[in-house]
């Protein structure tokens, strides 16, 4: 049975067709870990669960990758103030990392209950500020 996907480009329900055969690789936007995570994340993940499971229950080899962002996520939406996590990092008073460590441990262990399968890598965006800001210099050049 095809699996139908609403592309947002053409604005039509389509047959999924992977990009390689027999494989699909998925990314997803983590959780920002200032927090303990909340009803949101749960919906999130849980849809995110769904989907890997199928995929991989219709044969497919799946490559969940989910971020973590540690890093940059201001406490304004219009890209203004402060980071969330040096926020929570000062009112702690303890290293920005260990905020994130903290809240990523947590983040996961709350997954881990809900029985949502964890991603093949979660990728720290601290890890790849070099390769974000080339991304960003190529889209603005």
């Amino acid at each position: 049975m095809a699996i139908r996907v609403y592309n947002s480009i053409t604005r039509h329900k389509e047959n999924f067709a992977p990009l390689r055969e027999n494989y699909v690789g998925m990314y997803v936007c983590g959780p920002t870990v200032y927090g303990h995570s909340h009803l949101g994340h749960a919906k999130s993940y849980i849809s995110f669960d769904v989907i890997v499971r199928h995929l991989r229950y219709l044969g497919y080899k799946v490559l969940y990758v989910q971020n973590i962002t540690d890093v940059g996520h201001l406490t304004d939406d219009a890209d203004e103030g402060e980071d969330k996590i040096e926020k929570e990092s000062r009112i702690d008073r303890v290293h920005p990392m260990q905020i994130a460590e903290k809240y990523t441990q947590s983040y996961f262990e709350d997954m881990d209950a809900l029985n949502v399968v964890r991603p093949d890598i979660s990728p720290r965006a601290t890890g790849h500020i070099t390769e974000q800001i080339a991304l960003i210099e190529a889209l603005v050049a």
